[in-house]
């Protein structure tokens, strides 16, 4: 599909496409999503689970269940994160897009989990709203 984003991981073993637009694109700064990708925080955003699809290198996929309904899913050959399932959302996946290889130019609308940030992030006054933990939680 020629308005698909495509993503893959670092090795090209794990390669797919997703299907329409991103929802909101958040920063995370929780230790879980720092630890996941290495990173000073996550930059994620959910889709519909019938919006992914794999083109390669699904059978490379492992998971992991970093708490308690939450899988973080990744290749199991490089390491790369490409996506969260919750339990308690099972139509939506929240995909890393640090792994997509198309751009994205649509702005994070939301940052969570700054109490837990590293000591060296700054966050700045840009205008995009941010929360010491998840807001209504």
């Amino acid at each position: 599909m020629a308005d698909a984003l495509r993503g893959s991981c670092l090795c090209g073993g794990v390669a797919y496409e997703v299907d329409g637009p991103l929802g909101g694109i958040a920063r995370c700064h929780c230790r879980e999503c720092r630890k996941a990708s290495g990173a000073e925080f996550a930059t994620n955003a959910g889709v519909p689970r019938e919006a992914l699809r794999f083109t390669r290198g699904e059978d490379l996929l492992r998971s992991h269940e970093s708490s308690p309904g939450q899988e973080r899913v990744f290749c199991g050959r490089c390491g790369s994160p490409i996506l969260k399932r919750r339990g308690d959302r099972p139509g939506e996946l929240r995909i890393r897009l640090g792994c997509l290889d198309s751009p994205v130019t649509d702005e994070p609308k939301i940052r969570v989990f700054t109490a837990e940030k590293l000591a060296l992030s700054e966050i700045p006054d840009d205008g995009i709203p941010s929360f010491e933990t998840l807001p209504g939680a």
